[in-house]
Formats: C-alpha cells, structure tokens, sequence
C-alpha cells in the first residue's frame, strides 16, 4: 500500500466502500474485513474491523490491523492507532510521542485539531486547549475547542477565549463589514453559556445580537431559535415567527409545537404562514411533518404545487425519500394524478416508480418503466438493482457476472454477500488499482489543510 494509494481511496471512497464494509460487518465478517485490510490495504475495511475489535475489547488485534498502514506513513492510520492505544488504557506519554507534531510553532491547523482531540480523550484538556490557543483565529478550530471541553470543567476558560472573538464579529457588522473569520463565536459563546448553567444569559446576549442585526450568518438566527425551543420560550419564538426572520424562525417554532404534543397547532401555524406567505420552505415543512404523521395524502396536498418545480425547489423528493422502503405508499405517491416529472429530471419519476414496483415483487414492470437511457449508469446495472429490490438475487448475480465491468463487480460484491457468499464477494470485488485504472483521469487540485479543494468547484 502507499498513501498516493490511500488518499486516493479516503477523497473517493473506494476500494470496499464504508457501506460495503458495514454490509460485511453486519453479516458477521469481521475475521474477513480484517484480513481483507491487511492483504489488500483498504482503509475502510481498515477502519471498519478495529471499531468492532476495540469494541469487543480485543485491541491487540485492533492494532495489528491498522500497523501496516502506520508503516506506509498513513497519518490517519497514527490517530487510529493513538485511539485504539487510549481506549486499550496505554500510557498516555506513549501515546502523544506517536502523533505529536513535530513543531507546535510550524505545525498545521489540521495537525494541532487531531493532536489537541488525542490530547482531550487522554484526559488532558488544559494542554489540548493550550494548544489550539494560537490558531482560534481559524472559525473551525473554535468549534473544535467548543467541542473537545464540552462537560469537562472548563467552560469559564472557553467563554473568556470566545468573548473577543464574538465582540470582533458584533464589531465587523456595525461597521459594515463582511469578517467572516468570527462568524460563528457569537452562536458557540451562547452555547457554552447554555451548557454552563447561565441559559439566560446567553438568551439575552444572543438576543440583543439579534435585535440589533449584530450578526453575519443565518446559522446564528437558527442557533438563537434553537435555544429559545430548548427552553420553552415559546411565546418569544411566535413573536419572532412573525417578524422579518420569519423564514428562519418558524419551523423551529412549529417543531417545538409538535414537539411538546400540539401537533394540530404546529399544523395551523404552518398553514397560516403559507396563507400568508406561499414560500417552498413552509410547503416543505409542512409536507414532511404530514407525511411524518401518517397523513399521506394531506401531505401530497401541501406538496403538490412544487411537485414540478426545478431541483432543490421540489416539493416530491422530500416526501419520496422517507418512504423508499415502504413501496406501496411510494407507488401511490408517484401515481398521483398531480405528481408530473419535475423540470430537468423526468428520469426520476420513473426511477422511483420502477423502485416500488420491485420493491412489491412486480420486477418485470419496473424493468420496463426504468428502460430509459441514463448516461451515468448502464441500464443493466438498473436492471440488476431491480432485480435484488425484488428478492431475485441470482438473477441479479447472473445479470452482473456476464457484464463484468469494475461498477458490475462492484455492486455483485453486494448481492453475493447477501447470498451468504463472502469469500467470494470479496474474491470478485476490483482491487484499488482496477478500480483507478478504470477512473476518469483528471487534473491533480491543490487542497487546504481540511481537505476541500482550493479551486472551484470546492
């Protein structure tokens, strides 16, 4: 294995994909997982097998898995192996001279987050926080700090670390300008004053941000909502609901509604704004709380007048998604009279309805209506799909095995593990290399210290 190689499967998630390796560990295939991650170097089985080994309380082994990947160099592979070295209650000195920067001065951000995050699961929060000290100008590593001290006794020294950086950003906007760089203390300040025991300080704090439009993202306003549900300040959030934030504030409201029993009232006050305001946001809510209730068809009632809206406007996907599993009802929605295929993606409707069909044993029909020519997968991998959704797994074998390509091989994998067929599940599944000699080649990127490219599209 070499980290060319595991970096490419960690951006891409190939090799055994996590969903792979969870369908092997969930058939009771750890011993193979393992063995799989050693022989062949793929990481997520890597990963996979040492959660269930230290689980189960077998750390030697654990460690054992994931030594040939600290070997290549991996860095991930080093703060798996501080983990399992932790949870196995190794000494903890042991475990920082393994991942300890070189260089806390010249160290990366991404570095200084995993070595502060050792740090604090070790027990030694002062020096985590210590460490992340010089790079809290870094919106992401606030957070980090905010979630590493969470219940351990340190939230005054938090709150005194945030308090300039909430009042850079409350200064930013009154003089007009778009700092991002502190956009999200003010909502992470209220949240250690919350869990400190002073949520009416941070109620009131938050609050006059907001009154004042003392703040940068939308997140704030959700955040200050959030809190004011968290302690039933109902009457508050109506008020809010109502005014020029409307948008933001009353799905909380109506959430926290349905969340102390008054489901009819959540209901109402959706309606009313959609009387009010016929804004896609309040449909969808509504719709899916419906749906959520039982209420099928009043919930494609709501929906129905963005069921042909373009992409993430449309009101079908959200109610089809939650019952992909429950075919029947599936099938009733996308046979409505008023469900018409949505702009730009006429395909979908079909796919879905071909889903339930096969989801009710009816696969020669859904082969027929998925029949539709679809440029980013072979029709007969739809076909095999098919053919598994309806229970027909040798079939669905016998259709991949003769297309033989690296996603058909890819996808039999699956169906001979739900065959009982693991040995050979992992036997046919392409190795890395198949798998990157078949990938579209692409010109390399330059990445950030979190890993998100710095080119469009990020």
């Amino acid at each position: 294995m070499g980290i060319d190689d595991l970096a490419w499967q960690t951006s891409n998630y190939r090799g055994l994909s996590p969903k792979r390796v969870r369908l092997l560990l969930e058939h009771g295939h750890l011993n193979l997982v393992a063995q799989v991650a050693v022989d062949r170097g793929e990481w997520f089985c890597a990963e996979g097998a040492v959660e269930e080994l230290c689980q189960a309380g077998d750390f030697g082994r654990a460690l054992s898995v994931m030594e040939p990947f600290v070997d290549a160099g991996w860095r991930p592979a080093l703060y798996a192996k501080a983990e399992i070295l932790l949870r196995a209650g190794r000494r903890t000195e042991e475990v920082w001279d393994l991942v300890r920067p070189d260089d806390s001065c010249r160290a990366s951000t991404a570095e200084c987050r995993d070595f502060a995050e050792v740090l604090s699961k070790a027990g030694h929060i002062d020096e985590a926080v210590e460490l992340l000290v010089p790079h809290l100008d870094e919106s992401w590593l606030l957070s980090v700090l905010v979630d590493i001290t969470d219940g351990q006794g340190r939230d005054e020294r938090v709150l005194k670390l945030i308090a300039p950086r909430a009042d850079h950003a409350r200064r930013a906007c009154g003089e007009g300008r778009w700092d991002y760089s502190h956009s999200n203390a003010q909502e992470l300040q209220a949240r250690v004053l919350e869990r400190a025991g002073r949520a009416d300080e941070a109620i009131r704090i938050l609050g006059q941000d907001i009154a004042e439009r003392r703040f940068l993202a939308q997140n704030t306003l959700i955040a200050y909502a959030e809190l004011l549900a968290r302690h039933g300040r109902l009457d508050e959030l109506r008020e809010l609901g109502g005014g020029q934030d409307a948008r933001t504030f009353l799905d909380v409201y109506a959430g926290a509604l349905r969340s102390d029993g008054r489901v009819e009232a959540a209901e109402a006050v959706m309606r009313d704004a959609i009387a009010a305001d016929d804004w896609v946001g309040y449909r969808a809510w509504l719709s899916s709380m419906l749906l959520a209730e039982g209420r099928l068809d009043d919930a494609i009632a709501v929906a129905e007048p963005g069921f042909g809206w373009y992409d993430c406007s449309n009101l079908l996907a959200p109610l089809v998604y939650p019952l992909l599993d429950r075919p029947e009802e599936l099938l009733y929605l996308v046979e409505h009279p008023r469900v018409v295929p949505h702009h730009g993606h006429e395909e979908f409707q079909h796919w879905w309805r071909a889903w339930a069909l096969a989801g009710l044993g009816r696969v020669d029909e859904a082969i027929t209506v998925a029949g539709l020519d679809r440029p980013w997968t072979d029709p007969r991998i739809v076909k095999a799909d098919l053919l598994r959704r309806a229970g027909r797994l040798d079939a669905a074998a016998d259709e991949l095995r003769a297309l033989g390509t690296i996603e058909a091989r890819e996808e039999l994998c699956e169906v001979l593990v739900l065959q009982g067929r693991a040995d050979e599940a992992i036997a046919v599944h392409p190795t890395v290399a198949e798998q990157r000699a078949a990938a579209p080649k692409s010109e390399p990127v330059p990445l950030g210290e979190n890993g998100y490219s710095l080119e469009p599209p990020f």
